[in-house]
């Protein structure tokens, strides 16, 4: 991986099923790029989740071929294999892959971890959540209008956040077309403080298992507006020819 990214460059560590990888990963990740000074997002699908012990639908290796197809293009975007599954059948733990990307890549670099709001819900459950954040700063896209309070309650347990800017100046001139950012500051019981950023005013109410729904029935096959709308079209074509879903 370190070939892929040079020194001192910001990276954002983007992992989760990709089952399949829609366009509101894209979305998600375009809107941290626009945002925040990164370099390099890393999409990076997970091989076995521990709080999903069923597994995926698709395998490993159908979701990063469609990682690979949803990507292809975007200069900022790369796939990593660092999360792939373990031969000992083990789950990966978010903590312990980010510890491994930060080994590899060059001097200088900065590694975040990029979540949408449905991951950031399930924070709390995750191995060893308190010590994420001062691993790899959080950017999280939070759903509009979603209180403050209520990202702060689903923080780990014993995590505290502190206001370190408001909306980015890049808003201040009224374009719409801007992403806002909000800085926080995550301070642990040690006194230790861990950046984090909200990307508050992202509406992308697309659903990996909805789209699974869509290829399962029959009659959704057949309306690909529909799909072009929720997946990039290699993606789709992807889908429909290896019988995926059904």
């Amino acid at each position: 991986m370190s070939q892929l990214i040079n020194r001192g460059q910001r990276v954002a560590f983007f992992g989760g099923s990709f089952d399949p990888p829609h366009l509101g990963h894209l979305a998600v990740a375009h809107a941290a790029l626009a945002a925040l000074p990164l370099d390099i997002v890393l999409f990076t699908p997970v091989g076995a989740q521990p709080l999903k012990p069923a597994g995926s639908t698709a395998s490993f290796d159908d979701r990063v071929e469609m990682t690979k197809l949803a990507i292809e293009g975007e200069r900022a975007f790369r796939i990593s294999l660092t999360d792939a599954p373990k031969p000992n059948g083990k789950p990966n733990y978010t903590l312990e892959t980010l510890l491994v990307v930060k080994e590899g890549l060059p001097p200088g670099s900065q590694l975040y971890l990029l979540m949408g709001a449905d991951a950031f819900g399930g924070l709390q459950q995750w191995f060893r959540a308190a010590e994420i954040p001062f691993s790899a700063p959080l950017i999280v896209a939070s759903r509009p209008g979603q209180p403050l309070h209520d990202i702060e309650a689903l923080l780990p347990a014993g995590l505290t956040m502190e206001l370190e800017c408001g909306p980015n100046p890049a808003n201040s001139d009224g374009d719409s077309s801007k992403i806002q950012l909000l800085c926080y500051s995550l301070v642990n019981p040690a006194g230790e403080r861990a950046p984090f950023y909200l990307l508050p005013e992202l509406d992308i109410p697309i659903s990996a298992s909805k789209i699974r729904e869509l290829f399962r029935d029959p009659a959704g096959v057949g309306t690909p507006d529909a799909e072009g709308d929720l997946l990039p079209q290699p993606v789709a074509d992807y889908i429909r020819a290896h019988g995926l879903y059904r």
